[in-house]
């Protein structure tokens, strides 16, 4: 890799810098455009990276741009800077949930070179998931190269089909949310029968870090290690009969249908 700009310096282009110095880049090859003075200059103190507060500026000799800034400004960010995109024909990674590779290629012209991602915010602090989709104009080396820098984040998953990436945002990208909903009531659930708030978070958190852990690493799939630990007639056969009754699995099927069509909506908005 020679030079890698990011366009927009927030909390994931962050995760990501701080990913690939771990790694061993040069962030003296490393560029980003930020347009917030304060953040600017702390990009620079914290990471020792060139910071510039136009976009051209910063990708002027970048040969990977990653386009780290929200859905709403796309189009003008991409507009604004497609004459050196077609000049310099760099590798461009998107990591701004809804914008298809068609909006993209309307934008910056049909030669751009487009990888579509979906990261989550568990990037930021390393244990973060991507899908990865590429357009059919991106070889092999260049895919190597964008999974090499999303991979600074966490783990990361290729998928053939675009349409796809909205049943991704759905699972992975929003999918923290929901975790921290089940965990938040269960500290409160727990507080109410006499927990103190303290001990319900020491509690709740680790048992979910422990069980996420327990399907990561282990070969057995969560099916398998939920009837493990559900002794017949036990507390937790109680507990899951009582999320069963409530119609827990119709409610997350439908949750996740409903976030994959909102991202389909918001891909045609942002888009138009």
């Amino acid at each position: 890799m020679n030079h890698i700009a990011f366009v927009g310096g927030g909390n994931m282009a962050r995760a990501l810098i701080g990913g690939l110095l771990a790694r061993g880049t040069d962030p003296r090859r490393i560029h980003v455009a930020e347009p917030v003075e304060n953040a600017r200059y702390g990009l620079a103190a914290e990471f020792g990276v060139h910071v510039h507060a136009e976009n051209r500026d910063a990708v002027a000799a970048a040969d990977v741009i990653v386009l780290a800034v929200k859905p709403q400004v796309m189009a003008a960010v991409c507009t604004g800077i497609a004459d050196l995109v077609a000049s310099r024909k760099p590798l461009l990674i998107s990591i701004a949930a809804g914008i298809r590779l068609s909006n993209f290629r309307n934008w910056l012209g049909p030669s751009a070179r487009l990888v579509r991602c979906m990261p989550n915010t568990p990037a930021l602090i390393g244990a973060g998931v991507t899908a990865l989709h590429a357009d059919a104009g991106v070889d092999n080396e260049s895919r190597s190269r964008a999974e090499g820098i999303l991979a600074a984040t966490g783990a990361t998953v290729w998928v053939d089909d675009e349409a796809l990436m909205d049943a991704i945002t759905a699972v992975s990208g929003s999918g923290p949310a929901y975790f921290f909903l089940l965990m938040e009531a269960m500290i409160d659930a727990a507080m109410r029968q006499g927990l103190s708030a303290d001990a319900a978070r020491i509690l709740v958190s680790n048992t979910a870090l422990g069980a996420a852990r327990m399907v990561h690493e282990g070969s057995e799939d969560p099916a398998t290690l939920r009837k493990r630990v559900t002794s017949p007639g036990g507390t937790t056969q109680a507990a899951l009969e009582q999320f069963e009754a409530g119609g827990f699995r119709a409610l997350v099927d439908a949750a996740i249908t409903r976030a994959t069509e909102r991202g389909r909506e918001l891909s045609g908005q942002f888009g138009g």
